[in-house]
């Protein structure tokens, strides 16, 4: 009977397998609806605002809402993975998904937008922290970091999939039905169908093996050994037997350093990552631009969030991660600096398509690196609970920034998320340890 050291050295000695390419796409695409439902606050904002009289003040808890909800739902579901499993979780998040962004396209009013938006947030929240953890609990040591930047560049295609369709469903009513509500509708749908794709990915074996259930981890592991080019090297020696930790370890040593270290950087890359995001047509309408032009705009910048995450396959591998991601946080900070004090048109499109590239490196880069720096009984709990401190401060992300934007402007803002990169890069370059191509059970020992 397999214990949990030798499931770990056999995963880490596979190459990338026709199973693996499998639960890549589909996480892949799963992460697609998620992140196009996060990016959809911005653009319906925009339009609730110009064409339906929603007032700047019920603004503010439309685009908080869905963030607000991830932040329950991060916190509570990702713990929730490490007791009842990743495969089961992931069912879960995506119903609650599904269900309530169908029934936020026959809102009646704003309110009711609001409060589904929230609990359709709960579902999103948990959806990117456990596509880390079931992606590192089974992916190869040396191929998780490409393989991880394979996936969340399919599901990066769901931003500009956002922008484009808001752009040409803004003021239309197909059917009779108001474009922004074709947009839930269409998420809804997508979510469903990958609801029933995601029925067939195998539970993650360290998972398994981690709760005593060293059959079906061994059954999972050969499913992958089968799919692989034979003959397969000998499994790497056993490394030591991870410890069964209690969520509460988390805040003691030995893992209290880094996660210090990942809460920390969770509270500021919001500012970078979806405070750029999430407020762009925003920032575009204060810069003086109409609706149509606005949401132009951001469709074309929304292109630089899969074409950023392509360009990270080759060198997600090659660079340290925690590298990585200071240089593309430096690079976030310059391209805002320029997008924000930018008065020419052009420039405009190219800072903006540039800082989305730009982020989608980093993005990336700490997505593979959070799953990374804790045990198999804390992974989904770490990465959870950590992002639900992003999603909490991107709910107050409009509270703090919009009212930086009407006194300062758009340069002041993005001084704002400047000096957020500036800590977040002293951050990670002082306490964040190294992890490329190492094995997970290395990582943890390593403390």
């Amino acid at each position: 009977m397999p214990d949990q050291p030798s499931v770990a050295a056999r995963l880490d000695r596979l190459p990338v397998t026709r199973l693996h390419r499998y639960l890549i796409a589909v996480v892949g695409v799963a992460t697609f609806f998620d992140l196009y439902d996060l990016f959809l606050a911005s653009t319906v904002s925009t339009v609730l605002s110009k064409e339906f009289g929603v007032s700047s003040g019920e603004i503010k808890p439309l685009l908080a809402s869905a963030f607000l909800g991830a932040f329950v739902g991060a916190l509570t579901l990702g713990r929730l993975a490490d007791r009842i499993g990743r495969r089961r979780a992931f069912l879960l998040t995506l119903g609650i998904y599904s269900l309530f962004t169908l029934l936020g396209a026959f809102s009646t009013d704003v309110w009711m937008l609001v409060a589904c938006r929230f609990v359709a947030g709960i579902g999103i929240g948990a959806e990117l922290p456990l596509a880390d953890a079931y992606l590192a609990d089974l992916l190869p040591a040396k191929s998780r970091g490409r393989a991880t930047a394979w996936a969340y560049t399919i599901g990066f295609c769901g931003v500009p999939a956002a922008g484009f369709l808001a752009m040409a469903l803004a003021g239309e009513a197909p059917l009779g039905v108001d474009g922004w509500r074709w947009l839930f509708v269409i998420g809804a749908l997508g979510a469903a169908v990958v609801w029933v794709l995601r029925a067939r990915l195998p539970e993650s074996p360290r998972w398994l093996a981690a709760n005593g259930r060293h059959e079906e981890a061994d059954l999972v592991v050969r499913r992958l050994e089968a799919a692989a080019p034979q003959p397969l090297a000998e499994p790497a020696p056993a490394t030591p037997v991870e410890e069964p930790w209690r969520a509460s370890a988390l805040l003691r040593p030995p893992w209290r350093r880094r996660t210090v270290m990942l809460y920390v950087f969770q509270l500021l890359q919001a500012f970078g990552y979806y405070g750029f995001g999430s407020l762009v047509p925003i920032v575009l309408a204060a810069k003086g631009y109409g609706l149509v032009h606005s949401l132009t705009f951001s469709a074309i910048t929304f292109l630089g969030y899969p074409i950023g995450s392509a360009l990270s396959i080759p060198i997600i591998e090659r660079v340290q991660r925690k590298w990585l991601i200071v240089g593309s946080a430096l690079g976030m900070a310059a391209f805002g600096l320029g997008f924000g004090f930018s008065g020419s048109s052009a420039l405009i499109a190219v800072l903006g398509f540039c800082y989305t590239a730009t982020s989608n490196v980093f993005s990336n880069a700490f997505h593979t690196y959070q799953g990374e720096l804790f045990p198999t009984s804390l992974r989904a709990t770490a990465a959870g609970s950590a992002y639900s401190l992003s999603r909490l401060a991107t709910a107050a992300m409009p509270f703090v920034l919009i009212p930086v934007l009407e006194a300062g402007g758009a340069g002041a803002m993005f001084t704002v998320v400047a000096v957020a990169m500036a800590v977040l890069i002293a951050d990670i370059a002082l306490l964040g340890p190294r992890t490329t191509g190492r094995p997970l059970e290395e990582i943890a020992a390593h403390r």
